[in-house]
């Protein structure tokens, strides 16, 4: 390989001479062109940006992919410019299993119908989810790498150019102040004026590509919306299929064999969840799942919660309340109200009632409600 040499010792005595200058310049004893102060805020607004974008695209990144040695494979993958390799989400693959392991125990037997059911959920799932990241990487991840790849080298550029234009400068008039004789300072005067030239159109150049900085928020405030919106549509995606997958459940008959005899029966203020659970033991019974209870009140409760008759039943003088319903909810039995999501009705307790139950009604309807599925207003 050919070396120039000249230029190699050129441009070594050009780093030596900025390396004194700058040095001089941290002692103040040398004088440095300071910028407007409009002009420092943009600056720092420019470096502000970069940072949290920074910060924000590298999240956003273990957000969507927490396993670090995938985001270094697909980091890899574009660097290179080749297409990254498709992959199965975490839900796709626990769906997977499940279904082999439900044909496996038998695709008709409980277990294997529930495995199916949660297995097709999940699967459910992991597509969502798939959309997601693919919307979410497209609509903000993409945007972000582009400023910082793009637009913020190019204004990293022309500040180091403003910088060396600001030194050079500095370099001038310190020449000017030492010249002598008249030809020395007409020279330096001459030197100073090109140099003032250089760096007033670098630093104009430098300032319209620092006040673009407000473009690019508005910009990623629109991927901002973007991703926010994205990430609304896959938790509703995901609360709707596990809706779904919960009432497919409750359909779903299930058998557990155990010792009767050796089962106690609950206590008179046991919670429906609790009743459920000790009447699966001792025969056949709906699986409920524990956060929302499904079943009917427990043997040797009160008669106005085992058995609700709307023509027996008096809402009490006080204590009765609205009440805001957060989920549909299908009754079990005649002794329950089924309630649609957003309606409005009146609660009331009864003495001796269960505490996971109210009583509600709508017009002419009355049944017990749970609690879960309400929003107390006063």
């Amino acid at each position: 390989m050919d070396f120039n040499m000249k230029k190699l010792a050129s441009d070594a005595g050009v780093f030596f001479t900025r390396a004194v200058q700058f040095t001089e310049e941290k002692l103040g004893q040398a004088e440095k062109t300071e910028l407007d102060a409009h002009f420092e805020n943009l600056l720092a607004r420019a470096d502000s940006t970069k940072n949290w974008t920074e910060k924000i695209q590298r999240q956003t990144e273990v957000l969507l992919q927490p396993n670090p040695s995938t985001r270094v494979e697909e980091f890899l993958y574009e660097k290179l410019d080749r297409k990254v390799p498709s992959r199965v989400t975490n839900g796709e693959l626990l769906a997977q299993y499940m279904i082999e392991a439900a044909n496996d125990f038998g695709p008709t037997s409980p277990y294997g119908k529930t495995l199916i059911k949660v297995g097709e959920t999940e699967r459910r799932l992991g597509g969502a989810e798939r959309d997601f990241i693919h919307s979410a990487s497209i609509n903000f991840l993409t945007p972000l790498r582009n400023f910082l790849e793009g637009d913020w080298r190019t204004i990293s550029k022309e500040r180091r150019i403003l910088q060396n234009r600001r030194l050079d400068l500095d370099a001038c008039k310190a020449r000017l102040k030492k010249a002598k004789a008249a030809e020395a300072k007409a020279a330096a005067e001459h030197e100073l004026r090109m140099a003032q030239t250089e760096f007033d159109r670098q630093a104009e150049v430098t300032r319209l590509l620092l006040e673009g900085i407000s473009s690019t928020h508005v910009n990623h405030l629109r991927c901002l919306h973007e991703f926010a919106e994205a990430q609304t549509t896959y938790y509703a995606q995901c609360y709707q299929y596990m809706l779904d997958l919960q009432k497919q459940l409750g359909k779903l008959p299930g058998t557990f064999v155990g010792n009767a005899e050796s089962v106690s029966p609950p206590p008179d203020n046991a919670s429906p969840t609790v009743a459920a659970a000790a009447a699966s033991v001792a025969g056949p019974a709906v699986p409920t799942i524990p956060v929302v209870p499904t079943a009917v009140g427990a043997p040797g409760s009160a008669p106005a919660v085992e058995a609700l008759n709307a023509s027996d039943v008096k809402p009490p003088a006080s204590g009765t309340r609205k009440a805001r319903v957060l989920y549909d909810y299908e009754a079990a039995d005649s002794s329950e109200l089924s309630l649609l999501s957003d309606e409005m009705i009146m609660v009331y307790s009864l003495p001796g009632m269960d505490p996971d139950w109210l009583v509600g009604e709508r017009g002419n309807q009355k049944g017990k409600v749970p609690v879960t599925y309400l929003e107390l207003l006063s």
